[in-house]
């Protein structure tokens, strides 16, 4: 398939997209209201394809890659749903190396996801990217069936689950002891709340385009984040005035970088609303984020 980019599209078909994939429409809700851009020989069904995830694009690192190590572990989640599985990637020659918890969007452990912890271990960090979809048999490997599992999953267990799958990897014998989080859509709000969770646990995290964390849990947060924005993303951008505020009147370290003109899922290189420039210049500031605060 053809890679197409987000101007391609009109932006109404593109904001019908993103609340497919966040919920708020479900599939025959989403393709009746797409039918009308079906013109010039062009079918719903060729526009859905166009839109959905190809994950072939997701493989900037292999996974046999010499210079990386990977695989999976289970980790023990007593306050959550018992255990949590993820994938677990690290550089195959050193030790005592930075830690970075990756944390998927709403759809659980896909080939994208892996990829960006294989990213991290090829820059000379260890990474692990657990499956919130443990608790109901995991990524199914579907982007339907894992958006419908993640809507049945208990949120406050799998809130815990990613508590400790970060403990885990703080703890790891094979890591430096410093503990970085970054995180997408779902996971990039993840990252806000285990920065209120985990406390000082938490050395580094960096939220794209992400949920903000309540007001009120702000001075609870020691960790030093960052935060990508998409421009075009109205729901989460509503709340970055009054969080900025509160870290700034808390006295938080804290960086904020809009991306003009840019889609909510602007990092995800398998769906067209993937800008190349802009998820170059958010990377390399998360690894000069982390870099800096996981030494």
């Amino acid at each position: 398939m053809q890679r197409r980019t987000a101007d391609e599209y009109p932006q109404e078909l593109l904001d019908l997209f993103h609340e497919w994939q966040h919920g708020d429409l479900d599939r025959r809700s989403f393709m009746s209201s797409i039918a009308k851009f079906a013109v010039g020989g062009l079918t719903v069904a060729a526009i859905f394809d166009s839109l959905t995830p190809n994950y072939a694009w997701a493989q900037t690192i292999k996974p046999d890659d010499k210079d990386i190590k990977v695989g999976y572990e289970t980790v023990q989640s007593p306050n959550g749903n018992g255990t949590i599985k993820g994938y677990f990637a690290v550089p195959a020659k050193g030790k005592k190396f930075p830690t970075v918890l990756v944390i998927h969007e709403n759809r659980g452990l896909n080939p994208y996801i892996e990829d960006v912890a294989r990213r991290f271990a090829k820059v000379g960090m260890m990474a692990f990217a657990p499956d919130g979809l443990t608790s109901v048999g995991g990524y199914p490997g579907d982007e339907q069936k894992a958006a419908a599992a993640f809507r049945t999953v208990d949120g406050k267990k799998m809130t815990e689950d990613f508590v400790a799958a970060s403990m885990w990897l703080k703890k790891h014998k094979d890591g430096n002891g410093k503990l970085g989080a970054v995180g997408f859509c779902f996971g990039g709000g993840m990252v806000n709340q285990l920065a209120v969770l985990l406390g000082k646990d938490l050395n580094a995290g960096v939220a794209f385009y992400g949920r903000q964390a309540g007001i009120a849990d702000v001075p609870k947060i020691h960790a030093p984040l960052m935060f990508q924005y998409a421009g075009v993303d109205q729901r989460i951008n509503e709340g970055i005035a009054p969080y900025e505020a509160a870290l700034k009147e808390n006295k938080k370290t804290f960086e904020s970088f809009m991306y003009d003109g840019k889609q909510h899922g602007f990092h995800n290189d398998t769906t067209p609303r993937y800008d190349a420039e802009a998820a170059k210049l958010a990377w390399e500031r998360t690894l000069g984020f982390f870099k800096k605060h996981l030494k």
